[in-house]
């Protein structure tokens, strides 16, 4: 059996729990099983165990094997000392403390099928291990697991923005151009447009905001995919020497073109295009993160992306040098959804954490909740198990339940997974 199922059986009291006894015959009452440790040492701490007439208060290790006591030398080890209770499947050796003190030890008594139907979970070759079961859980359970799920999701992604929050003194501005400008890489370009965004301080943004060809010369000449084109375009031109001139002027240090994604993309979602709807964003909205704080609701959020427009020269280019007939270009109701969900609702969630405004991160949530849902492979097979996805709040719980749980065949931290072992029990 695997030592971490009764680490399981013993945390969620799924044991027998009437007349336990010690090996030795000792009464036991079980009063708290402790909390789980995921460091060195015992595995649960401050348990209180009544054993006999005594109230114990201290730790438990559990093993498969008694033995596994002597095995991993514990008795030996101090750190062991305060452990007042031995949990086992089979009590095959008396156990002693580092000070030879004997240790109390409790075999555990369990439905076996417990252990039969996790290996079943784990085992099985379904996209999740759940997927024969998940319909016999209620909707109100699931419902609750969602709900943590999307705050654990979104709190997992407030931690890269701290991280960028610290190396930029606490500047929101600065975090946000960041974390937007991440944002219109659209998963496949994510990393090239981050690399991109901390490669130019905000103040250089600011600096030349107004003119639209220096930001564009700034954006386009930092992320590298200039200097190789060959092409023959008075445009072009005109970006690289822009950019030489504000290169040296900055003194900055171009990507590698190299980082960007190039094949197997729609037109509209070529990096050249996203650059210049980024270019197009921050000459339109100079205190963007302002404006984000200030807009109450998705259809204010929407409008503040919708509105913006390509430069004339992009409208009829989706590659240098290659001409079609003029299109605006805007950046596309799904594709702001995307920025909103991805970037604008951490970094409002973010911003409330570190103020302390619960109303704050209210908000974002709510946003969420008012955002369609996404529509992916991993939402497309959570439909087909039958689970409803209502709004991007659903699809952002089920992709964090997918990515931190099902790959990983999580099963026991799972509460769909607890209600499917202790349903079947």
């Amino acid at each position: 059996m695997r030592e971490f199922v009764l680490h399981y059986i013993w945390q969620h009291k799924l044991f027998v729990q009437h007349d336990l006894h010690t090996t030795d015959g000792q009464r036991i009452e079980v009063i708290d099983v402790g909390k789980p440790n995921t460091h060195a040492g015992p595995d649960f701490f401050n348990a209180k165990i009544k054993i006999g007439k005594t109230i114990w208060a201290g730790n438990v290790e559990i093993h498969n094997l008694a033995s596994d006591w002597n095995k991993h030398r514990h008795q030996q080890d101090r750190n062991y000392g305060n452990v007042i209770l031995h949990v086992v499947k089979k009590a095959d050796v008396p156990v002693f403390l580092a000070d030879g003190q004997k240790l109390p030890q409790l075999e555990l008594s369990y439905a076996t099928e417990i252990e039969t139907n996790y290996e079943v979970l784990v085992s099985g070759t379904k996209w999740i291990a759940c997927a024969d079961k998940i319909s016999g859980v209620p909707e109100i359970y699931i419902r609750a697991w969602k709900n943590a799920l999307l705050l654990e999701r979104v709190e997992q992604k407030t931690q890269e923005i701290n991280a960028i929050l610290q190396s930029g003194n606490n500047h929101w501005e600065e975090v946000c151009f960041v974390i937007i400008s991440k944002s219109f890489g659209f998963s496949v370009n994510n990393d090239a447009f981050l690399s991109l965004a901390k490669s130019l301080p905000l103040m250089l943004i600011l600096k030349n905001c107004r003119n639209v060809v220096q930001l564009e010369a700034l954006l386009f000449g930092q992320s590298g995919l200039l200097k190789d084109l060959t092409c023959q375009d008075d445009y072009i031109e005109v970006l690289k020497r822009e950019y030489a001139f504000l290169q040296q002027k900055y003194r900055l240090q171009p990507m590698d073109g190299k980082e960007w994604r190039l094949l197997r993309l729609r037109p509209d979602n070529f990096p050249y295009i996203r650059i210049a709807q980024l270019a197009a964003l921050f000459y339109k909205r100079r205190q963007l993160f302002s404006q984000l704080l200030e807009s109450p609701d998705v259809v204010s959020l929407m409008q503040l992306f919708d509105a913006v427009e390509v430069s004339d020269y992009w409208k009829c280019h989706y590659i240098p040098g290659e001409t079609h007939v003029s299109k605006l270009k805007k950046i596309g109701k799904e594709s702001v959804y995307s920025i909103l969900i991805n970037a604008v609702v951490p970094l409002l969630f973010c911003y409330g954490v570190h103020k302390e405004l619960q109303s704050l991160k209210d908000k974002a949530l709510l946003l969420l909740e008012n955002i369609p849902a996404e529509n992916n492979y991993i939402t497309r097979r959570w439909r087909d198990t039958g689970l409803k996805l209502d709004s991007a709040a659903d699809s952002q719980a089920l992709i964090c339940l997918y990515k931190r749980y099902c790959e990983a065949k999580d099963c026991l931290r799972c509460r769909i997974g607890h209600k499917v072992l202790t349903t079947i029990v």
